[in-house]
């Protein structure tokens, strides 16, 4: 009964979880779009203006074209959801210690972070299987174009992934590999000196890149160019199919930022204000959504507005070498510091 009753519980939790990422990720997209529009001097739609999207995406036809594997067509973008949605499962969607110690998400277990990795990867290759499976050339170029994508930046995020992961088990306090528990629960900037805080910065400034690419944000939203390709990879999708592929990029969105956040900066700021009890939690909680909004604006909203959009070959050597040369500096002055 106990088991059972343990079952109940987290489900609700994870339904209740759902639920507020879903709700979540739209609001911070509204977000998104306001400080766009005022980085442009415009005055912008409201905030609620992705929740009206996805309403009215949901109340039009959905079109399969003819020539389209019509149960890979509509598979691809429930799928894109799904996959978004479990892996704000593994992510901790607020804040880490403090009032409620041991917060954390809904899965957890050890090499969490590995499955974390590969979660990510879920959205786009959902997307590239739909362009694919469309039948038109101009999304057949978008899925080939973010295929080359993944496999550009998939590299180096590997290799962050791969030193924090090492730095973590190099402590000596026999925690788990590869556990995003233990990250968390052991932010790297106190146990590292000199040469590990200058990796570290090296390694978050790699990380901080990689968020537009992983988010097929202008400067690289080479698979979707609506000014080249006219849409690209969703060029054949509307209704249903379009708007779950406009809610799992939300989610997505939401908890890579919410990885940033807990593998790099998952302080409280309650102890520095010596605040306690349920304050505690509330402003912890307010924090949290800052550095979220905070990493947002930073690498997606700005870059997005100041930036026009780079040829796909110039993507891939971006990724593949400076970056990625970056990320092994980073890790080996992690090991540097160890001696």
């Amino acid at each position: 009964m106990n088991e059972a009753l343990e079952a109940v519980i987290r489900l609700g939790i994870g339904a209740g979880v759902i639920m507020i990422a879903l709700w979540l990720s739209l609001v911070l997209k509204g977000f998104d779009r306001k400080f766009a529009a005022w980085l442009q001097a415009r005055y912008g739609p409201p905030l609620r203006q992705p929740f009206w999207d996805v309403f009215k995406l949901f109340q039009k036809e959905n079109v399969v074209p003819e020539r389209a594997v019509s149960w890979a067509f509509n598979g691809a973008p429930l799928m894109a959801l799904v996959g978004s949605l479990v892996l704000v499962m593994f992510i901790p969607l607020g804040p880490v210690g403090g009032v409620v110690a041991g917060w954390m998400p809904v899965l957890e277990g050890y090499g969490d972070l590995i499955l974390v990795v590969y979660l990510l990867a879920i959205p786009g290759l959902m997307m590239a299987i739909g362009g694919f499976a469309s039948g038109s050339p101009l999304a057949t170029v978008g899925a080939q174009r973010e295929m080359v994508m993944m496999m550009s930046y998939e590299f180096p995020l590997a290799i962050v992934v791969l030193a924090l992961a090492w730095r973590i088990t190099n402590l000596s306090r026999g925690l788990e590999s590869f556990s995003l528990k233990a990250i968390v629960e052991n932010p790297l900037w106190g146990e590292v000196g000199i040469l590990g805080i200058v990796g570290l910065a090296l390694l978050f400034g790699v990380f901080f890149l990689i968020i537009p690419s992983e988010l097929s944000k202008i400067p690289f939203d080479a698979p979707e160019a609506e000014t080249e390709i006219g849409g690209g990879i969703i060029a054949e999708y509307s209704g249903t199919n379009l708007g779950l592929f406009y809610i799992a990029d939300a989610v997505k969105t939401l908890a890579f930022l919410s990885l940033a956040v807990a593998l790099f900066v998952p302080y409280n700021i309650s102890p520095l204000l010596n605040v306690g009890g349920i304050g505690a939690y509330v402003l912890d909680l307010l924090f949290w959504l800052f550095k979220v909004e905070v990493l947002y604006f930073l690498a997606v909203t700005v870059i997005r507005v100041g930036a026009a959009r780079l040829k796909i070959d110039k993507l891939s050597w971006l990724y593949l070498v400076p970056l990625s040369a970056l990320a092994v500096v980073g890790s080996l002055l992690l090991y540097l510091d160890t001696l």
